[in-house]
């Protein structure tokens, strides 16, 4: 059985891309913890992040990277931070989070709430950005 970010990968389930290729696939996280949180995944279901073969574990962090630097670009942020946590999706996936302070990556605050039409006017934002 798929899970939910295979089924958001092949579209059977809506979200906001920002990039995809054949291996990887970005997209907004709808419950984010700041303006812009990304999720990264390889199109590979594989749980565990470090489970993933060193070559595509190598190039899942570039495409992130032309991602992060994109979400940058749009949206007004120090850093993007990455975090690795894994616990709550079985397939491995990594965080891209707009950051001012380390505040700005703590879970346990309240997520923020967009409309669909924020999430559609960032998610063009950002994916206008990646090169």
């Amino acid at each position: 059985m798929s899970g939910i970010f295979t089924k958001i990968i092949r579209g059977e389930i809506p979200s906001y891309k920002i990039a995809e290729d054949e291996r990887f696939y970005a997209f907004l996280d709808i419950n984010p913890v700041s303006k812009g949180h990304t999720l990264v995944v390889p199109k590979q279901e594989t749980d565990y992040l470090f489970d993933l073969d060193p070559a595509l574990l190598g190039d899942l962090m570039q495409f992130a990277q032309k991602v992060a630097k994109a979400l940058r670009q749009a949206v007004t942020c120090k850093r993007v931070g990455v975090v690795v946590m894994g616990l709550e999706v079985p397939h491995a996936h990594i965080h891209l989070i707009p950051m001012n302070s380390e505040a700005d990556i703590d879970f346990r605050k309240p997520k923020l709430k967009l409309t669909p039409e924020e999430f559609t006017a960032l998610a063009g934002k950002i994916t206008s950005g990646i090169k």
